[in-house]
């Protein structure tokens, strides 16, 4: 079974609304990068048992992001506040041949701040 990593970032924001069981196996595969077998053997159940139980955890976390679209609209602020970085970079740069004003310098070191802060949250 190939690991989607995009799964590591659907279970960051919809885990909670998994059952603990599912939360337990998504953590220990993808976390703790446990086989199946392992997993298995920790909790007394069989092999195709744990696999089952993580599709089914895999496909609701498919199923909350397709309502509700949180990991979208996450991936697409990130773009745009890199968008944004790069602008900036690009009215410096032209500042820094042309006027050299300090407003803009510190208007976009501030810019370049906010971008930041705001991809860190």
């Amino acid at each position: 079974m190939a690991k989607d990593l995009s799964v590591t970032m659907l279970f960051d924001i919809y885990g909670d609304m998994l059952t603990q069981k599912q939360r337990d196996f998504i953590t220990y595969y993808y976390d703790d990068d446990l086989s199946l077998s392992e997993i298995a053997q920790n909790e007394g159940i069989t092999r195709q048992g744990v696999r089952d139980s993580i599709k089914r955890a895999e496909a609701q976390l498919q199923d909350f992001e397709a309502h509700l679209g949180l990991y979208q609209r996450f991936q697409d602020l990130q773009k745009g506040l890199q968008e944004i970085s790069d602008m900036a970079d690009i009215i410096n740069e032209v500042n820094m041949r042309t006027i050299l004003s300090r407003e803009i310098n510190d208007a976009v070191s501030r810019i370049h701040t906010l971008t930041k802060l705001l991809s860190e949250q």
